[in-house]
């Protein structure tokens, strides 16, 4: 599935959620929630340097999984999954539980299949 396909689902079925993005594993947006490029930009950074300034408090070179974060008005979170990362904002007291589970379905939807192992062909018998 491409990302606007997942996002437009995410967004149907997550009544918690106001406004999303996604971006590829080079911090490029390839989807918004919103036909508005400056809301998606803003989204876009936010999301990006959310990550950046969370993956800064780690150790050990581990990535960020998760950010959240909760606002006056509502709550900002991050997921990233598959090399993807959703970003997405919702209104006041939000089910965290929840809102993370559909951004990481959501992301778990457009990332790459997983590489299959092919079988050798039989030889025939001879």
């Amino acid at each position: 599935m491409d990302a606007a396909q997942a996002l437009g689902e995410l967004m149907e079925l997550s009544s918690q959620i106001t406004a999303a993005v996604v971006l590829d594993g080079d911090g490029t947006s390839v989807a918004s929630s919103s036909e508005d490029a400056a809301r998606t930009d803003a989204l876009a950074t936010a999301t990006r340097e959310l990550v950046a300034a969370a993956a800064g408090l780690g150790s050990g070179g581990h990535g960020v999984t998760r950010v959240e974060v909760e606002l006056t008005n509502g709550a900002f979170f991050v997921v990233s999954e598959g090399g993807h990362t959703v970003g997405a904002t919702t209104g006041p007291d939000p089910t965290s539980g929840l809102v993370v589970y559909d951004l990481r379905t959501c992301a778990q939807a457009i990332a790459p299949p997983k590489k299959r192992r092919t079988r050798k062909p039989k030889e025939e018998s001879k």
